[in-house]
């Protein structure tokens, strides 16, 4: 038995308000071998139909309201498993916190590379997420702006809350560890604890793990304030 090592096609679908635009992402990523655009639309009502009748696997979709209202699409999206990546020449600090938590798989502003968005495209196929570092700064500021009390998930304990609320924000170990008056070295040993106990691999996954479960708006110990760096990693 010949078995086959073609690589799974991507079915990306893209909605856009603007022709020129749409035409030449549209070429772009034609020229990649494992990518098939096999819709487009100009509307809110084209991307829901879009989405519920060739159920793409991403679904590239313009933040331009009011004719494409790419959060509107976000909560009535009929099916689950397209993943959506929202394509933006701006959007709100409150706008992107909301987007994650409807459950979009990336924010990518449309002065960004074309390379940055194929990979983007790739990634949230393997379960990650994509942000640009512009992005990352609105959602992190968006984060640190909120404060209440809320009972930990995942059973993280609260000291792994509150540095999970710190590294949410933007924070280093070092200010971390500063601000709790614990050593870098704890902190690296709660990270751990907290990657296991939430699933995520990175402090990116972290920062959206916490946004979806509303953990920062929902309040916790604020850190003093700092300057949000323009690229997370672990």
């Amino acid at each position: 038995m010949v078995q086959s090592h073609r690589r799974t096609r991507i079915r990306i679908a893209l909605v856009d308000i603007h022709p020129i635009f749409r035409d030449a992402l549209r070429q772009v990523l034609a020229g990649e071998a494992d990518f098939d655009v096999i819709a487009e639309g100009a509307s809110t009502a084209d991307a829901l139909r879009v989405a519920s009748v060739e159920r793409p696997d991403v679904l590239l979709l313009d933040v331009a309201p009011p004719k494409v209202d790419g959060l509107a699409v976000l909560a009535r999206l009929p099916h689950a498993a397209t993943r959506v990546i929202l394509l933006t020449a701006g959007i709100d600090d409150d706008d992107i916190v909301r987007a994650f938590q409807c459950g979009a798989r990336g924010v990518v502003l449309k002065e960004s590379s074309t390379r940055f968005l194929i990979d983007g495209i790739r990634a949230v196929m393997e379960g990650r997420y994509v942000i640009g570092s512009d992005v990352i700064e609105d959602l992190a500021r968006a984060l640190s702006a909120t404060q209440a009390k809320v009972v930990p998930p995942c059973g993280l304990t609260p000291r792994e809350f509150e540095i999970s609320i710190a590294v949410a924000a933007g924070a280093r170990n070092r200010q971390v560890a500063e601000a709790l008056s614990i050593s870098v070295q704890t902190v690296k040993h709660h990270l751990t604890s907290i990657f296991e106990k939430t699933g995520v691999s990175t402090r990116l996954e972290l920062m959206v793990f916490a946004v979806h479960y509303e953990l920062v708006a929902q309040g916790g110990r604020r850190l003093p304030h700092h300057s949000t760096p323009k690229g997370v990693s672990r």
